[in-house]
């Protein structure tokens, strides 16, 4: 029987094949009684487990071929954080001791105590994180089950597609070696590893599908739609042929695309647009360099300080930095300090508990309530500009008493380093993410005091419309192209134009290549995005000419109903 699922599609691309199933070793743990003279025996039997995971997480690293994309292994590297850290490898242990219980019990009971903890950040990018630690903890499960591998021996004609709860990066190397044609699982969202790691990988990802596990029988015959987030189980044989012709089509696309790399991107007017890349990890550079970039307009640092209970020291932050910089060899780097959620706290003892995240305290507000893991990630930022065309770029302000507590605080860095007579760019550039509603209306205020601002449209679209996007039962209402959300990005867009500062739009917005038209019809020149969604952006601005679409952006952005903007979309798109 025919029937299809529906997803959140979070890498591109269409895949034909037959179904592998992969299990969930959590859903077979089962509690039992471990007798007082067996209870070391359990423990060292957990401590083995946790030993036999590093090995093989270790291997898989090792074996990583040389063009390898960086995603790969940066992840592995935090799945061997994860484990080193003392609230998995250890506290367990603490359990299985005082209740007398069995190792994989324990292991899990701690681990939803974490995923507890993770669910309370409003963070998007750092609340997917807790996807690492049940990834973690999935795979010392298994060994502690005496699970073996579930890479299957495929017959290399077959296309195989993976049907997970969750898929581990670890597991999504191993899987990748065999040549799967795309992944599917019931969890995960659009900054979850599966999903960055199917768009580095180019392979065709859904998740979110809930049931898919389930309802999906090992061997059927599906087709993945990563673009539309649809899985068509045991297609009729029309259906088969019409996705057939569109997966030729696809992969002709994405062709062409490759010969645009090193083509400058340049409007039929001739106006030139900047497109940049946004990264998490260091290793990205890799793939940002491989996309024809033109720079970095967003360099999360969160990734230093997850999954441990210290912060960083500034050394390693300057080390994170530096390598950076100096590998884009002169191209801009914008690097956006610290943008932790409200109760998320270096260490887990002193956890803080808020009844509303999104409202907290949380990116500049943590940070200025932090002075002195500020300093240290000013004085590492500033001392790494001396190794290339570094920014620093300022999240979530809704005040110019936060900017200028801010602008403070970089003088009394800058001051430090001076004393030491330390090396850095006095002239550092210092631009502010608009993404407050608040900020928005105020744009000119800021630009005044600034060098650049910065859009990021996901926290504008969520405080703008007080939507939670990651609650199923309004995230239909998160809408880019609401009219008050394009009057917002307007307004900066105008602020900054009129000061002569850069402005650019670096969240998902800027990866869309449907709104590509749009934003620059609305003016925005710089672009910044996931690196695999460049040459698809460029390919539309190769294609724009500019004094065509300006009368329809000003003719969008004068309507109040957002049912008419979609189809003057699809006409500018034309």
């Amino acid at each position: 029987m025919s029937f299809s699922i529906h997803g959140v599609g979070v890498s591109n691309g269409i895949a034909i094949g037959h179904a592998h199933l992969v299990s969930h070793a959590l859903l077979e743990v089962v509690h039992y009684q471990v007798p007082e003279n067996l209870i070391e025996q359990e423990v060292a039997r957990f401590d083995q487990a946790i030993n036999t995971v590093k090995l093989d997480l270790e291997t898989v690293k090792s074996q990583l071929p040389n063009k390898s994309p960086a995603e790969l292994a940066a992840f592995i590297n935090t799945h061997l954080m994860i484990l080193n850290d003392h609230t998995l490898a250890e506290d367990p242990k603490l359990t299985i001791k005082n209740e007398h219980c069995n190792a994989e019990w324990a292991l899990k009971q701690q681990m939803e105590n974490i995923v507890e903890q993770f669910d309370q950040i409003e963070d998007e990018y750092l609340r997917e994180r807790k996807h690492d630690v049940v990834q973690v903890v999935e795979r010392i499960i298994k060994v502690l089950l005496g699970r073996p591998s579930q890479v299957p021996v495929l017959e290399q004609e077959k296309a195989i597609i993976l049907v997970a709860h969750d898929i581990s990066p670890a597991d999504a190397i191993q899987f990748k070696h065999h040549q799967f044609a795309a992944f599917v699982t019931d969890v995960g969202g659009a900054t979850s590893h599966t999903a960055i790691l199917a768009r580095s990988l180019n392979i065709p990802s859904i998740v979110a599908l809930q049931r898919a596990r389930t309802l999906i029988r090992d061997g059927e015959l599906l087709i993945i739609d990563g673009t539309q987030g649809v899985v068509i189980v045991n297609p009729d044989k029309d259906t088969l042929a019409e996705y057939k012709l569109k997966q030729e089509q696809w992969q002709i696309e994405q062709q062409k695309l490759k010969r645009i790399k090193l083509t400058k991107a340049v409007t039929l007017d001739g106006t030139t647009i900047d497109l940049y890349a946004n990264i998490e990890v260091p290793d990205d550079v890799v793939q940002v360099k491989a996309s024809g970039a033109s720079g970095i307009g967003l360099y999360r640092t969160e990734f230093l300080f997850m999954n441990r209970r210290e912060a960083p020291n500034e050394q390693e932050q300057f080390e994170a930095y530096k390598a950076v910089a100096e590998a884009m060899d002169g191209k801009p780097v914008t690097i956006r300090t610290l943008d932790l959620g409200a109760d998320k706290q270096m260490n887990a003892d002193t956890e803080r508990s808020c009844t509303n995240p999104a409202l907290g305290l949380r990116a500049i507000r943590l940070c200025l309530a932090e002075p002195q893991m500020f300093h240290i990630q000013l004085r590492a930022l500033l001392r790494a500009s001396a190794f290339g065309n570094i920014k620093i770029l300022i999240p979530m302000l809704s005040s110019l008493t936060e900017l200028r507590q801010t602008l403070l605080l970089i003088e009394r860095a800058k001051q430090s380093l001076r004393l030491e007579k330390a090396e850095f760019n006095n002239d550092i550039e210092v631009g502010g993410m608009i993404e407050i509603p608040a900020a928005a209306l105020c744009a000119e205020a800021f630009a005044k005091e600034l060098d650049f601002l910065s859009i990021g449209t996901n926290d504008l679209i969520q405080y703008s419309l007080a939507i939670d996007r990651t609650d199923d039962s309004v995230s239909h209402l998160y809408n880019p192209l609401h009219p008050a959300i394009l009057q917002l990005i307007e307004i900066t867009l105008k602020a900054g134009k009129k000061l002569g500062k850069k402005v650019s739009v670096c969240g998902e917005m800027a990866g869309d290549s449907k709104l590509t038209r749009l934003l620059l019809g609305l003016g925005l020149r710089q672009f910044s995005m996931h690196p695999s969604h460049i040459l698809s952006v460029k390919h539309q601005v190769l294609q724009s000419d500019l004094v065509k679409l300006v009368p329809t952006a000003r003719k969008i952005l004068s309507s109040h109903d957002s049912d008419k903007i979609e189809p003057l979309i699809q006409k500018m798109n034309l």
